[in-house]
């Protein structure tokens, strides 16, 4: 079945659907990873996107219920150049194209993925339409144009939970809570941790579970008095989609929680932490989005592989506050990857230590957060 992708800018490129009729609309970026597609395909972070893989080869080894970072897809739509529709892996439990249709995903063929992410690289980011009924392009080139800007989009609200939830053995163990009448479960966890939830990954959750935490994932307007009433040992900022300047209520939390209490923040949840520092944020031309990205941390020198998945990057010169000090930077164009207060309980980093799909390089930033914890209770108790 044809189908016709179809760029702001006017480019347009023909491929064929193996999922199906469709017809959507969203900002096309592409990920250079060369496996995850099913973590790739269940990161809210990609809210809004049609993702295009920039490995030849997508769907080899079929899908399964474990490799997935929430409970459903976010994607717009998948654009690959050979769909494997055979997979071949003793983990598979289905096929990808099934996986993409039980959701109403368009998964494309076919598409020239080189020559896309190339124009990409070149042009930026952009908006595109993409359909197997409209194959006019003058026509689906102006829906691209119509479809909502990423630039002052509060995707956060399409993606966060609607209510507290338990994370506990792995998995939520309860909803519908009052935080009023919430009692943290004894002898669960060392460590409690409410985590904002602008898009939250289950693999973040699992690693602050293993090193020690109870997590209670909060929506992404939780006032900043209910995290109070909940007096956690920390509060953890998660990813998520969108531009971080468009969720002002988030921003507003976080500047009363700083001080407070530890707090670190990971992607979207770094870039929060910056505005609420009084900084700004800022769009990249095509962004960082794969499991291959080079950051250095400024305080050991050491050079981190790490996974990435972001469009908007925090400007450093904006900070005014000697306090805030860069402590990461990406080695491919020096964009700001990570800062520390030196001050106050706080850090953040752009990127993915939770590294599923990705390396392993950076879940050390798990055992900085349990070390600030464990330094604030030891210093709240001699007050």
């Amino acid at each position: 079945m044809k189908a016709l992708l179809a760029l702001a800018d006017g480019m347009v490129f023909m491929g064929r659907s193996f999922t199906g009729r469709y017809e959507t609309a969203g900002e096309v970026v592409f990920n250079t990873s060369m496996y995850g597609y099913q973590e790739i395909l269940t990161d809210p972070s990609y809210c809004g996107q049609m993702v295009t893989m920039t490995y030849p080869l997508i769907g080899n080894y079929g899908v399964n219920n474990e490799d997935v970072e929430s409970d459903r897809i976010h994607i717009k739509a998948l654009l690959v150049k050979e769909y494997q529709e055979y997979p071949s892996n003793w983990r598979s439990q289905g096929s990808l194209a099934d996986y993409l249709r039980a959701s109403n995903i368009p998964g494309i063929e076919g598409i020239d993925t080189r020559a896309l992410t190339g124009h990409i690289r070149l042009k930026g980011a952009m908006k595109a339409a993409l359909s197997t009924e409209d194959l006019e392009p003058d026509s689906l080139i102006e829906k691209a144009r119509q479809s909502p800007d990423m630039v002052g989009s509060d995707l956060v609200r399409e993606v966060t939970c609607k209510e507290p939830m338990l994370w506990q053995d792995g998995r939520f163990q309860n909803s519908g809570m009052d935080p009023d009448q919430f009692q943290w479960p004894e002898r669960h966890g060392s460590w409690r941790v409410a985590a904002m939830d602008f898009g939250v990954k289950f693999n973040i959750l699992r690693c602050l579970e293993k090193k020690g935490c109870t997590i209670l994932l909060v929506p992404a307007c939780f006032d900043s008095k209910d995290i109070d009433r909940l007096e956690p040992d920390g509060l953890f900022l998660s990813n998520g989609p969108g531009d971080p300047a468009a969720v002002t209520y988030a921003i507003n939390t976080i500047r009363d929680q700083i001080g407070k209490r530890p707090i670190f923040g990971i992607c979207l949840g770094h870039q929060l932490v910056g505005l609420a520092l009084g900084g700004k944020t800022f769009k990249l031309k095509f962004g960082h989005r794969g499991a291959n990205q080079p950051v250095k941390d400024l305080a050991t020198g050491k050079v981190e592989i790490t996974s990435q998945n972001h469009g908007f990057c925090l400007d450093m010169e904006s900070l005014k506050d000697p306090a805030v000090e860069l402590s990461h930077i990406n080695l491919n164009d020096m964009a700001v990857e990570g800062i520390i207060h030196k001050k106050t309980p706080l850090f953040s980093v752009q990127y993915h230590p939770e590294a599923s799909p990705g390396p392993h390089d950076a879940t050390y930033l798990f055992d900085r957060f349990i070390e600030m914890m464990k330094g604030y209770k030891k210093l709240e108790i001699r007050k």
